[in-house]
C-alpha cells in the first residue's frame, strides 16, 4: 500500500573563515567567480593589492570585506564573508544567505534547505562549491526532488565566503533564473601554515528538551616555499528537531459524504441540508491530524584541499569531499476520519467560504479488537524512516599562466546516494469524538481513547517501503584567457561538458501481521507542547503513541516470512531515471577603466534529456503483479529530448564618483525542471486518492532579464543600495491539478477492503477499483513575469560599536493567466542591528516574508499557500583572548507558526511549530 538562524550577517561574521581578503577583488577589474580556475585568477590579482592591507577581524572588518566584493564586481553581486572558522552562527548555509537582499527561505521543515532569490522557485537557482556542482540525494522519504541546493547537508564550517551573482555573465554556468550562489572554501596557500582552529558545543531545542553535541576542526599547512599546501576541515554535527502541529489531507464535498451517509442509513447530514444549515457544495476536511515529526540528525563531514604552485606560471589543486548524514526520523499522524465513516456523523457546522469547520461523530469503542466495526474511525499512522545520505566528490583544476594569456582546466565527479527505508504500522480506535478546524479533535471519552488496550491494527498491517536514490555529477571544462592593453582588456573563451544522472528504485513489501498497540510496543502518552502552543485540543496534545522507531520497524519485520511479497504497482509507478547532458561554449569580453567597467558575451548551450520509466497497461495495474506480459510500447521506456539555446549577457558598472556606482545588466537565461518531473512516474496515496506525476515533455524555462542597481558607499562598512529586476519568462513550468481515473494500486492488497468499501460508498471508486485521483503534474505553463526591487542599508555608527544592516525586497510574479508563481513572496525584509566593542559582540536579526504559493512538500500533497512568516534570531559572543572565545546563538525565538492553506486562509492544510534552538559553542584558534 503506497502512503504517501536566521542570524544576521553580523552574526555570521563572528563565525567562519580565516580571511575575507582571500577573496577580495581587484578595484577595477575583479569579477564574481564562476569556475574554479577563473576564481583563482581573479583572487591572484586581488591578493597583490589586498592581502598586505586588509586584516579581517570581527564583525565590522568582515562586513567591510563583503562590501568590497560587491563594490568591485562587474555584475550585480552580494557577498557574505565570515571570520574565525568554526563560529558560523547558523545551522546551515541557507540561514546565512537570508541576510542578503532578495533572498528568502522556506521553513516547512526543521533545518532550512530551500533558498529563493529575487522571488524565484529554489529549483531555479544554481549553487556551486569552488566552481563545481555537488550531487545530492533526497533525504526525506516521499520528498519531491528539488534542484535547489540542499544547504542543510553542507557544513558552514567548510566555507570562507559566499557570493550571490544576480546578473549572469556569459562564462557563468547556465541553469539559473534567480541567482547563482558561489561558495568558496579556504585554500591552504592563502593562509598561514600551521593554522589550527575549531569549535565544540551543544545544540538544544526547547520544544523537545534535548541537547546534542557538535564540533569542528580546521588545520592548514604549507611548506616554507609556499609551493605545496594542504588543509583539512572536519565536522561532527548532531541536532534533535521536532515539528508539531495539525495537518489536513484534503477536502470532500458535503454532497458526496451525504450520499455515503444515506447509504448507511444516516439522515443527519440530509436534515441539515434541508434546514439550510449547510450546503451540498460545502467542503469537509477529510482528516484533521495531530502531526508529530521527530528527527535526530548525525552528520560527519570532511573536506581536504591540496594545492601545488611550483612557480608563478603553474598551479594545480585537488579537492576531496566526503559527507555522511544520518537523518532517521519518526512521524506520527493521528487522524479521526469523519468522512471515512459517514454513518456516524451526527452534526456538521458551516463556516466562512463554504468550509465545514466542525462536527460530531458517534460510535462505540471496541476493546482490544483487530476488527472493530465502530462508526467512529480514528487512525494513527506510525512511520519509522531510516535515511543515510552519503556524498563523495573529487575535483581537480590546473592553470598555466603565459605572457598575457592563461590556459585552465578543471574536472570532477560527485556522487550521492541514499538507501531510504520506511516502515509503517497503522493502528485504529473506534470511539466518538468532536472536531473543530481551529482546535483539532477532542475524544468524547479521553480515558478510553488514551487506553492502549483500545488500539490495534484494523484491516491493514502496514508495510515496508525502500527507495534507493542516486545522483551523480560529472563535468569537465577548459578556459582560455587573453589579456589586451586598452579599454577592452580581456577575452575569455571556454567549453564545458556536464552530465547529471538522477534515479530512484522503489519497492514496497506487503503482508505484515495485524497487531495490537501493546504488541507493537506502547510508548505512553504524547505531551506535545507544540500542539499546546497552537491552541490545539487536549486529545491532540496527549494521545497514545508507539515506543518509537525500533518498535515500529520490529513490528513489521517480525511477521513470519515477511519480505516475500512485493507490490508491483509501487515499483512500476515510482522507479525512474533521468540524465541531463549539457555541452556549452562561451566567449566573453571584459572592458573598463577608472570610470566604467563591465563585460559582454554569449553562451551557447546544447541540452539532452534522457528520461526513463515504466509504462504499464491497465490490466497489469489491475492485477498488481510482476507476472504480467507487457505488449509492444509498454514496459521500461526511454524518451530523449534536445534543446539548444544561445544566451547573451552584458553587464556595465559606471563609477559616477569613487563612492557612487550605477550598474545595468541584460541577459537571457535558461533553467530546468526538477529531475523527477522529467520522468514518466506516478506516485500515489491510494487511501486519500492524491498523486503526483512526471512529464518528460517539459521544456526548459527561458527568461529575458533586465537588472539595474545604484550603490552609495558613504563610509567604511557603510552602503546604501537599491536595485530593480525584471524577468520575462517565456516558458514557466507550473503544477496543474487534474482528476484522473486509474486503477487503485492497493485495491487487491490484503487488508485494504475496509478502505475500499468507504471509497466506493462515497463514489470515489468503482467496485472494480477504478478511482478518481487528484493528480498534481507539471506542465509547460506559458509566459510569466517577475518584477521587483530591493533596498539595502548597512552602516557602522562611528566608534560606538553599534551598527545596522537592513534590507527590503519587493517581488511581484504572475503567470500569463494571472496565477501566482511558486515561492514568490511579494514583500520580505530583514532588520539586523549589531554591537561589537572590545571582547563583547552581540546581534539580533528579525526576518519577515509575506505569503506565497508552495508546492506540496510530500509527493501527492496538493500545492498550498503559506502564510507570512516571522523569525527573530540572536547571538552573543565573548572573546577571552586571541585564541579562545565563546558564542551563544539563539534561533527562532518567536517559535512562529508555519501555516499553510488551500484557496483561502479558512481552508487549513497544515500548521506547525518547531521550537526555539540554542547553540552554545567554544571556539579556539592557534
Amino acid at each position: 500500500m503506497s502512503h504517501r538562524k536566521t542570524l544576521l550577517a553580523a552574526s555570521i561574521i563572528t563565525g567562519l573563515c580565516l580571511s575575507g581578503a582571500l577573496y577580495a577583488q581587484d578595484n577595477t577589474q575583479a569579477q564574481p567567480a564562476t569556475s574554479a580556475n577563473q576564481t583563482e585568477q581573479q583572487a591572484e590579482k586581488a591578493n597583490a593589492k589586498q592581502l598586505a592591507t586588509v586584516t579581517v577581524t570581527g564583525i565590522r572588518a568582515s562586513l567591510q570585506a563583503s562590501m568590497d566584493t560587491k563594490r568591485n564586481a562587474d555584475a550585480i553581486v552580494d557577498a557574505i564573508t565570515a571570520t574565525d572558522i568554526g563560529k558560523f552562527p547558523a545551522t546551515n548555509v541557507a540561514e546565512a544567505l537570508a541576510q542578503v537582499p532578495g533572498v528568502t527561505l522556506d521553513r516547512s521543515i526543521p533545518g532550512t534547505q530551500r533558498v529563493s532569490i529575487d522571488g524565484m522557485d529554489p529549483s531555479l537557482n544554481v549553487s556551486l562549491l569552488d566552481g563545481h556542482p555537488v550531487a545530492q540525494a533526497i533525504w526525506l522519504f516521499g520528498d519531491n526532488p528539488n534542484r535547489g541546493f540542499n544547504y542543510s547537508l553542507l557544513p558552514a564550517e567548510f566555507l570562507g565566503q559566499l557570493e550571490i551573482l544576480k546578473s549572469p555573465e556569459a562564462r557563468v554556468v547556465e541553469g539559473s533564473l534567480g541567482g547563482t550562489v558561489l561558495m568558496h572554501t579556504v585554500q591552504p596557500l592563502d593562509v598561514a601554515s600551521g593554522t589550527l582552529s575549531g569549535s565544540f558545543g551543544v545544540n538544544y531545542n526547547d520544544m523537545v528538551g534535548n541537547q546534542r553535541p557538535n564540533g569542528s576542526v580546521f588545520y592548514s599547512w604549507h611548506n616554507s616555499d609556499k609551493t605545496f599546501g594542504v588543509d583539512v576541515a572536519a565536522q561532527h554535527y548532531e541536532l534533535y528537531t521536532s515539528r508539531e502541529g495539525m495537518e489536513n489531507y484534503g477536502y470532500s464535498s458535503v454532497a458526496s459524504v451525504n450520499t455515503a451517509a444515506l447509504a448507511a442509513g444516516n439522515t443527519a447530514i440530509q436534515n441539515e441540508i434541508n434546514s439550510g444549515a449547510i450546503k451540498p457544495t460545502d467542503q469537509i476536511p477529510n482528516q484533521l491530524s495531530a502531526a508529530n515529526f521527530q528527527q535526530t540528525e548525525k552528520r560527519n563531514s570532511v573536506l581536504v584541499n591540496l594545492q601545488y604552485r611550483p612557480n608563478q606560471n603553474f598551479e594545480s589543486s585537488l579537492s576531496l569531499l566526503y559527507m555522511k548524514d544520518g537523518l532517521d526520523n519518526t512521524n506520527q499522524s493521528m487522524y479521526p476520519w469523519a468522512t471515512h465513516a459517514p454513518g456516524g456523523i451526527t452534526s456538521l457546522v458551516e463556516g466562512p467560504n463554504g468550509i465545514i469547520v466542525g462536527g460530531t461523530q458517534a460510535g462505540a469503542a471496541c476493546f482490544n479488537n483487530l476488527a472493530c466495526a465502530s462508526t467512529a474511525h480514528t487512525f494513527t499512522d506510525n512511520y519509522a524512516r531510516q535515511s543515510m545520505v552519503s556524498t563523495k566528490g573529487i575535483d581537480w583544476k590546473a592553470r598555466y599562466n603565459g605572457d598575457g594569456w592563461s590556459l585552465a582546466g578543471n574536472a570532477g565527479i560527485s556522487t550521492s546516494k541514499n538507501p531510504m527505508t520506511s516502515f509503517i504500522k497503522e493502528i485504529f480506535y473506534g470511539g466518538p469524538f468532536t472536531w473543530n478546524i481551529n482546535q483539532g479533535v477532542q475524544f468524547t471519552d479521553p480515558s478510553t481513547a488514551n487506553n492502549p488496550n483500545y488500539w490495534a491494527d484494523n484491516g491493514w498491517g502496514g508495510n515496508e517501503e525502500t527507495i534507493l536514490y542516486k545522483a551523480k555529477d560529472t563535468y569537465g571544462q577548459v578556459d582560455f584567457t587573453k589579456d589586451f592593453d586598452g579599454f577592452f582588456n580581456e577575452l575569455l573563451v571556454g567549453v564545458r561538458y556536464a552530465s547529471h544522472w538522477e534515479s530512484q528504485v522503489e519497492q514496497a513489501y506487503t503482508g505484515p501481521q495485524q497487531l495490537t498497540l501493546n504488541e507493537i510496543g506502547y510508548g505512553g502518552l504524547t505531551n506535545l507542547s507544540g500542539a499546546s502552543d497552537l491552541g490545539l485540543s487536549n486529545s491532540f496534545v496527549q494521545h497514545v503513541q508507539t515506543a518509537g522507531l525500533n518498535a515500529i520497524k520490529n513490528a513489521v519485520l517480525s511477521t513470519p516470512g515477511f519480505g516475500a511479497n512485493k507490490d508491483a504497482n509501487v515499483y512500476y509507478d515510482n522507479t525512474w531515471g533521468v540524465q541531463q547532458e549539457n555541452t556549452a561554449a562561451y566567449a566573453q569580453g571584459n572592458f573598463g577603466n577608472d570610470v566604467v567597467h563591465g563585460n559582454f558575451g554569449v553562451r551557447f548551450v546544447h541540452t539532452q534529456f534522457t528520461s526513463s520509466g515504466y509504462n504499464v497497461p491497465g490490466y497489469c495495474a489491475a492485477a498488481d503483479t510482476f507476472n504480467c506480459a507487457f505488449p509492444p510500447g509498454f514496459g521500461y521506456i526511454t524518451q530523449k529530448t534536445t534543446f539548444t539555446n544561445v544566451l547573451p549577457a552584458v553587464n556595465v558598472a559606471w563609477n559616477i564618483t569613487p563612492d557612487f556606482i550605477l550598474r545595468g545588466a541584460a541577459s537571457e537565461t535558461v533553467a530546468y525542471a526538477p529531475y523527477n518531473q522529467m520522468a514518466p512516474y506516478f506516485e500515489a496515496n491510494d487511501t486519500v486518492l492524491t498523486a503526483t506525476a512526471g512529464n518528460p515533455n517539459l521544456k526548459p524555462y527561458r527568461s529575458a532579464n533586465f537588472d539595474a542597481s545604484a550603490e552609495w558607499y558613504f563610509n567604511n562598512q557603510s552602503v546604501v543600495a537599491a536595485s530593480v529586476f525584471y524577468k520575462d519568462v517565456l516558458n514557466y513550468i507550473v503544477n496543474s491539478a487534474t482528476t484522473q481515473s486509474r486503477i487503485n494500486g492497493s485495491w487487491t492488497t490484503p487488508g485494504f477492503a475496509q478502505s475500499a468499501a468507504a471509497l466506493v460508498a462515497t463514489g470515489q471508486c468503482t467496485a472494480g477499483g477504478v478511482c478518481n485521483y487528484d493528480v498534481t503534474a507539471p506542465v509547460n505553463g506559458g509566459r510569466a513575469k517577475v518584477k521587483g526591487g530591493t533596498l539595502s542599508y548597512q552602516q557602522a555608527f562611528g566608534d560606538t560599536g553599534f551598527g545596522l544592516r537592513a534590507n527590503y525586497t519587493y517581488s511581484d510574479g504572475t503567470t500569463r493567466s494571472g496565477g501566482l508563481l511558486p515561492y514568490n513572496s511579494k514583500n520580505a525584509y530583514n532588520i539586523a542591528p549589531y554591537f561589537e566593542q572590545g571582547p563583547y559582540s552581540a546581534s539580533i536579526s528579525y526576518n519577515y516574508r509575506s505569503s506565497y504559493l508552495a508546492g506540496g512538500y510530500v509527493a501527492g500533497a496538493p500545492a498550498t499557500y503559506v502564510d507570512g512568516f516571522k523569525e527573530l534570531d540572536g547571538s552573543v559572543a565573548y572573546q577571552f583572548n586571541k585564541n579562545f572565545s565563546v558564542t551563544l546563538d539563539m534561533l527562532n525565538l518567536l517559535n512562529y507558526k508555519y501555516y499553510a492553506y488551500l484557496g483561502s486562509k479558512t481552508q487549513l492544510s497544515e500548521e506547525y511549530v518547531t521550537g526555539r534552538q540554542f547553540m552554545l559553542e567554544a571556539h579556539f584558534k592557534f
